[in-house]
């Protein structure tokens, strides 16, 4: 089974992710396999002592970051070039002839099954352990088994994906880790392959406390070398239709992603002067009030809008002099840095988590996507917000922010697979959706400056240039907290 060559130059283009140059495509996912391999042993060997689930996407996330701006005009013929791997080579015999049933399903290839989810993992050869693994829990064996609770999806790794496991498994992690583990690999509903291509995110079967209890969710992306999630765990066997839902294998064991705090911390290349502003102004961004300790327990969710290294150069010298040398300017580094986080709300390209459960919202539309007929449809309570103009679909929200009243305004513009993330009308987010445990990180090449108290105008990096102190400490000012004395020598220039 392959994925056609007429559809692969039509998803990968509708990706977030920018393709690079073939060579470097091709060095990059070495060193992401190499990188992934080495993140899951680290991950393995930490989980008895009850840290943080580390996922191998903090690995090649920085990768995908330093592609970014590596944009080319010939992705169609890069592609038609590029080889076509069989997604199914190893597992081309997933199950026996005899477990399959004939003639096929009418949306995609001529696999599937009269067996459930279940039997069918542990009717397998290749997915023994994972098959082991799930025996250990009743409640999962009764969601992959049951065909009156409707469909389920499961991504299935193969038993190599445990070979990635250096060492052995000498050290097994926590019994409740495993369930957790397990519930990332499972999604309610039905998602078919061109319905998981079409999305950004997916939902799965684990419910994040962090998150209000919502679904921690998988990133899609596609690229020349096929469909991955979290950028690592790529799909070599999609859709087999089962009794209950659809399975599709995979190399690579999912593991939920790691708190914000700890994803931006292990991205210095990327995230070092962010990480030295927090550090140099006591500002905690993975927390819910101005800097101070939150309760993670008080936490819905968050939204962290992360500058990146050149994100501050863009800034200037001079005003990145005042906010990270002057004592006076910290309390302004300080405000700046709460205007980029939301607490409560945690926004993804294609899904929103609002303050209650009432709020969440879809902007996403199935309809225009293969598959949605068997799919289960998302529907929104309220589309007021949402509007469609000539096949692109628009969603807009304003989003509090820590500093004071300020708010960001977020646009989201959708066409086919196509996803643009708009702050302020005019900062596009520049790489979308860093997973993390307790929100998502959305990485911006800009800073996000306040509007001006009395022209309400934004300043534009991009256009503007590099700005002015006075004319940030004009838009910071009302809202920082600095003492009376510093300002007042703020006031006089002494900088």
């Amino acid at each position: 089974m392959r994925y056609s060559t007429t559809l692969l130059p039509l998803v990968a283009a509708a990706t977030a992710v920018v393709i690079p140059d073939e060579a470097t495509a091709k060095q990059l996912v070495f060193e992401a396999e190499k990188q992934t391999k080495e993140t899951v042993s680290s991950w393995w060997e930490s989980l008895p002592d009850g840290h943080d689930i580390l996922s191998p996407a903090e690995d090649v996330l920085q990768d995908t970051l330093d592609t970014v701006e590596k944009q080319t005009d010939w992705l169609g013929d890069l592609l038609s070039k590029a080889e076509t791997d069989d997604v199914e080579s190893d597992m081309s015999d997933f199950l026996s002839p005899s477990d399959l049933t004939s003639g096929g399903h009418r949306h995609g290839p001529p696999h599937s099954t009269n067996l459930t989810i279940y039997q069918s993992i542990k009717a397998s050869n290749y997915t023994k352990k994972f098959a082991a693994l799930v025996d250990g829990f009743p409640d999962l064996v009764d969601k992959l088994n049951s065909t009156s609770a409707g469909n389920v999806t499961a991504f299935v790794p193969s038993d190599r994906a445990f070979d990635k496991i250096p060492g052995g498994h000498h050290h097994k992690p926590p019994k409740e880790l495993v369930e957790k583990i397990i519930e990332y690999h499972v999604l309610p509903g039905l998602y078919p392959a061109g319905r998981v291509l079409a999305r950004s995110t997916l939902p799965t079967a684990l419910k994040a406390d962090r998150l209000g209890g919502r679904p921690q969710r998988l990133r899609v992306s596609v690229g020349l070398f096929g469909v991955k999630l979290n950028f690592y765990s790529k799909v070599i066997f999609p859709n087999l239709f089962t009794k209950n839902g659809v399975l599709h294998g995979v190399d690579s064991i999912l593991v939920p992603p790691p708190t914000i705090e700890r994803l931006i911390s292990l991205l210095p290349g990327r995230f070092s002067t962010l990480e030295l502003a927090a550090e140099k102004t006591g500002f905690k961004h993975h927390c819910g009030s101005h800097g101070g300790s939150h309760a993670a327990g008080q936490l819905t969710g968050l939204t962290v809008f992360a500058p990146t290294n050149l994100a501050f150069k863009k800034l200037g010298p001079a005003a990145n002099a005042f906010l990270f040398n002057t004592e006076k300017g910290l309390g302004y580094l300080r405000a700046l840095l709460a205007y980029h986080v939301v607490a409560n709300e945690t926004l993804y390209s294609d899904e929103y988590y609002g303050k209650k459960k009432s709020d969440d919202e879809s902007f996403f539309d199935d309809e225009t996507y293969p598959d949605s007929e068997a799919a289960e449809m998302d529907e929104d309570d309220d589309d007021d917000d949402v509007v469609e103009v000539a096949g692109v679909r628009r969603f807009h929200l304003d989003m509090p922010t820590l500093l004071g009243d300020k708010h960001v305004a977020v646009d989201v513009s959708r066409w086919l697979g196509f996803v643009r993330i708009r702050l302020n009308a005019h900062v596009d987010v520049a790489v979308q959706d860093g997973l993390a445990r307790d929100g998502v990180a959305q990485a911006l090449n800009s800073v996000l400056i306040p509007p001006h108290p009395h022209h309400k105008t934004f300043w534009d990096l991009d256009v503007d240039g590099e700005i002015p102190v006075d004319e940030l400490v004009a838009r910071l000012e009302p809202l920082a907290p600095v003492e009376k004395e510093q300002k007042d020598e703020v006031e006089a220039g002494e900088l």
